[in-house]
């Protein structure tokens, strides 16, 4: 049997271990990289932000995009998307006949783009982002509302929608349910899975003076909200 060469081995083992360094050097890079984008693109916005109420941007899938629709499509008045990211909801909004739509998002890189995509899509003077935080912004003049927030802050969310939104409006939460109000219908599976709640009669703000979470309508059959074909407006 034949003898390795020492030489040949040590040099072999040198090649290793340049690998491995080399390896570790490239996930320290991409670390760096995903934190200087996350920095450029989260950061800016969350600042201002108590962390209690800071919500991570990831953008609605097209699906959810769909259900979302599904249970606003032919509302009339005033839809808003809060924390409209990319505004790839508020953009279809419009195109569905959903008007006037806008977005309301503090990250101004998120703004920018969403303007972006307005543009390309030859809507940029129909539709309207504008950099606000969302617990600051007026919800009186609302009749839809989109929502796509994570659950630790769905609790504070149910009492500014309480007591700004007038009677009859709709709001529409995506991936996680309100944790009190009982929807009025629902559409998708899963993660793709969205909730509709109507505002009862009244008036803004009577609700929060009883201290009763909203109660819905008897729910539809389960045949009238899922499954359902649906078909996003270009």
């Amino acid at each position: 049997m034949e003898q390795d060469d020492p030489a040949e081995a040590l040099t072999e083992l040198r090649e290793r271990r340049l690998g491995a360094l080399e390896l570790l050097q490239a996930a320290a890079g991409s670390g760096l990289a995903a934190y200087a984008v996350w920095a450029l693109l989260l950061q800016p916005g969350f600042r201002r932000v108590p962390l209690r109420l800071q919500v991570p941007y990831v953008g609605a899938s097209a699906r959810q995009v769909e259900h979302v629709l599904s249970l606003l499509r032919g509302r009339p008045g005033k839809t808003v998307d809060l924390g409209s990211g990319d505004g790839r909801i508020v953009l279809a909004a419009h195109r569905c006949g959903l008007r006037p739509a806008v977005g309301y998002e503090l990250n101004p890189w998120l703004v920018a783009l969403a303007r972006l995509h307005a543009w390309r899509a030859g809507c940029a003077g129909s539709v309207c982002y504008r950099r606000k935080d969302l617990w600051k912004v007026s919800l009186r003049d609302c009749r839809n509302v989109s929502v796509f927030l994570a659950p630790s802050v769905l609790p504070l969310l149910e009492d500014k929608l309480r007591a700004e939104l007038p009677a009859g409006a709709r709001v529409v939460s995506g991936r996680f349910p309100l944790p009190t109000w009982q929807p009025v219908a629902m559409a998708g599976e899963g993660l793709d899975r969205v909730w509709a709640y109507d505002v009862p009669g009244g008036g803004a703000g009577e609700v929060v003076s009883s201290g009763r979470p909203i109660q819905a309508a008897p729910r539809p059959s389960s045949a009238s909200v899922l499954g359902a074909p649906v078909s996003l407006a270009s």
